[in-house]
């Protein structure tokens, strides 16, 4: 690979890439112009995999999709409305009921109507003029029930995220864990991963796509280890082993805030060292917006963004009016039919049963604050696109269903960047390191990394 400082890379569907992968076995693939189509897969081996009426048939692969995976138009589109403005209506009716007056929190004995039962119980303990019984309110203790359920359940994810960093012993690689509060308070789970017998040229920060975590990316950091790039990794609020409701964002700029935070704790730790950030989907959003800040963007060697969210539209100019205050009255309302089931982001059918099978990945019906953070961030960068001032690598899946490769595009032609490069793979799909071609789309990072140390 030459290295250039602006270029556009288009790579023809008819390429044929070598690939060997030691984890699932394969020997060699070949890029083909259609869609790959699994091959004899049992409807037992994975709920993921389905077979048709005639049970003699071939399965096929059948994903629930994640992150922003084409949920945001089926999120505004005419069905979720519809159950919106019921929802709605529903609200607004309970809002116009009279209230009645609220029962007072604690009641005395002698002083207030209280049942008979309370009465003989206070008689009984001759202290009808000074004991008193205390109500609490049924919503605190439903408050209180929830909270702690959400506290179990985070605590969980992090257990089992700490659990795979303590039983990796990758070759070549230390791969540890930390964890790191936010300024909200918040605990959140990072891990890193630093080359044993490899001197460290560069840190890379990454940020992974919305409902995934950073374990999802550990092959691609043991790469980066072998070419002297010590890797950091930060699973953002409500995402792997950090606290939080799973896979509901309250705010992508708490995530833009937080990475912040960790990227100053990195560059703390690796001082002289160039630092680069990696972010795929939604977490290249948050890295995008990170970096318009003049601060960070003074700290940051250059930027590396697969498959983007920087180009969402809702299906219908009204959603966007609505978005807001639905977002606001009912933000962690689920809308089902955002749960689509035929929307695969690749074309390896064991890297989606993996992705789809772990725990750690949410698979869940899109929340709508969260929709509506994603919206409202990728119209901002939209309109500051022009802003962007540091290195530049884009890539892309032409075929890619989840986020648009023509948003990518024109990210890449508005950027002020003088060194900048995309490159647009034909066929491909929305997780690019996931893809039949991974280790191809990995050598381009690393070669468009080491011209840059």
């Amino acid at each position: 690979m030459t290295c250039s400082s602006t270029r556009t890379i288009v790579i023809p569907r008819e390429t044929k890439f070598l690939y060997f992968n030691k984890i699932y076995g394969h020997s060699q693939f070949h890029v083909k112009p259609n869609y790959w189509k699994p091959k004899c897969l049992s409807k037992d081996s994975n709920p993921l995999i389905s077979s048709s009426a005639a049970s003699e048939r071939m399965a096929a692969v059948e994903p629930l999709t994640s992150g922003a995976s084409g949920r945001i138009n089926a999120l505004f589109s005419l069905r979720a409305l519809r159950s919106l403005l019921l929802l709605l209506n529903a609200v607004v009716l309970f809002l116009l009921l009279p209230f009645r007056g609220q029962r007072r929190a604690s009641a005395i004995c002698s002083g207030e109507e209280v049942g008979k039962d309370e009465k003989q119980d206070c008689r009984r303990k001759g202290s009808s003029s000074s004991s008193a019984v205390m109500r609490v309110p049924a919503a605190m203790v439903l408050r209180r029930s929830a909270a702690v359920i959400l506290d179990q359940e985070a605590a969980a994810r992090r257990s089992l995220a700490i659990q795979r960093v303590v039983e990796d012993d990758g070759n070549g690689t230390v791969r540890e864990f930390s964890l790191f509060t936010s300024a909200r308070g918040e605990t959140l789970f990072t891990q890193s991963w630093t080359p044993v017998s490899v001197v460290v040229r560069g840190v890379v920060v990454l940020l992974h796509g919305l409902n995934e975590h950073s374990g999802r990316y550990s092959d691609f950091a043991k790469q980066l280890n072998a070419n002297g790039f010590k890797v950091y990794g930060m699973d953002w609020i409500g995402h792997g082993g950090s606290d939080g409701l799973h896979a509901y964002v309250h705010s992508l700029d708490h995530a833009v805030t937080d990475m912040k935070m960790f990227l100053e704790k990195v560059l703390a730790e690796n001082p002289g060292l160039p630092c680069f950030c990696f972010g795929h989907s939604t977490g290249g959003a948050i890295v995008l917006k990170a970096v318009l800040d003049p601060k960070i963007e003074a700290q940051v060697s250059g930027i590396i963004l697969t498959s983007p969210a920087v180009g969402i539209q809702p299906s219908h100019p009204i959603f966007v009016v609505f978005a807001p205050v639905v977002s606001f009255l009912l933000p962690r309302y689920q809308v089902s039919v955002t749960n689509k089931k035929n929307m695969p982001v690749c074309r390896d059918p064991e890297a989606l049963v993996a992705k789809y099978s772990d725990p750690l990945v949410y698979t869940g019906p899109l929340r709508v604050r969260t929709g509506y953070e994603i919206l409202r961030t990728t119209s901002y960068l939209q309109q500051n696109m022009n802003r962007l001032r540091v290195p530049l690598l884009v890539l892309h899946g032409t075929d890619d269903t989840v986020t648009d490769p023509q948003a990518s595009q024109k990210l890449y032609e508005a950027a002020a960047s003088t060194d900048k490069t995309i490159k647009l793979f034909e066929g491909l799909l929305h997780d690019l390191l996931f893809e039949l071609e991974r280790e191809t789309i990995m050598d381009d990072i690393i070669q468009w990394l080491n011209c840059r140390v």
